[in-house]
């Protein structure tokens, strides 16, 4: 599980959220307190960088939005991103820097870290992702068990109960998710992975890894 720490799995100095996450071991513990975290975040914005476009929607003077998004708050968006037409943001977002949020994406309760790249009909739910990661076309994070029962995060080590009934998926710094690729509810992905096109993943997958199957993960040879 060390690997799967926040400490390890994300780069803290590349999100305005950085401070937010260093109370917490995991990420998963950290996704019902990102409204709060952003709340907090707003009542010190630098209003020099920031300009509210809307009631608790806080958004670098430079961000590029096109006029068919719909951005809801609490958000902040951060300098040098772009919501590109169509986006939906629902409120308790935080859009890094250089961040592409793409053609019909939706947000909610999420983390992306600078960098992240969701850049076409993507769907990222009460998820962390981190540095640099990007989702291929297509790629969703699911947040919802169909039997509408809690997120059990699974691991060989033994399974976390996380008492929540809606949480995504984290993905660490330079994460790579396929096109049509689902990620099951309560899905972590290290650090580097790469996970192949139309794969439907469950639990964690390690850190520095490819993810082809279930049954077929092979460690990069590649790696950062």
């Amino acid at each position: 599980m060390e690997q799967f720490k926040i400490k390890n799995m994300y780069t803290l100095s590349e999100s305005i959220s950085g401070d937010f996450l260093k109370k917490f071991e995991f990420p998963w513990d950290a996704v019902p307190a990102i409204k709060d975290c952003i709340k907090s975040l707003i009542g010190e914005i630098d209003k020099n960088i920031f300009e509210e476009r809307g009631e608790g929607v806080w958004v670098a003077k430079d961000v590029k939005i096109a006029d068919t998004a719909t951005i809801v708050g609490p958000t902040i968006i951060d300098e040098g991103a772009e919501i590109r037409p169509g986006a939906f943001i629902r409120g308790n977002a935080i859009v890094g820097k250089g961040c592409v949020v793409g053609n019909s994406c939706e947000l909610k309760n999420c983390i992306l870290f600078n960098g992240v790249q969701v850049p076409h009909y993507n769907y990222v739910g009460d998820s962390i992702l981190g540095y640099k990661a990007h989702m291929g076309a297509g790629a969703v994070t699911s947040n919802f068990k169909c039997d509408h029962g809690n997120i059990v995060m699974h691991h060989s080590s033994g399974n976390i109960k996380t008492n929540q009934r809606k949480m995504g998926a984290m993905l660490g710094d330079h994460a790579e998710v396929g096109c049509n690729s689902v990620l099951n509810p309560g899905t972590v992905v290290g650090r580097n992975t790469i996970v192949y096109p139309l794969s439907r993943v469950r639990g964690f997958v390690p850190a520095e890894s490819i993810y082809k199957d279930k049954d077929d993960i092979v460690t990069r040879a590649d790696s950062f």
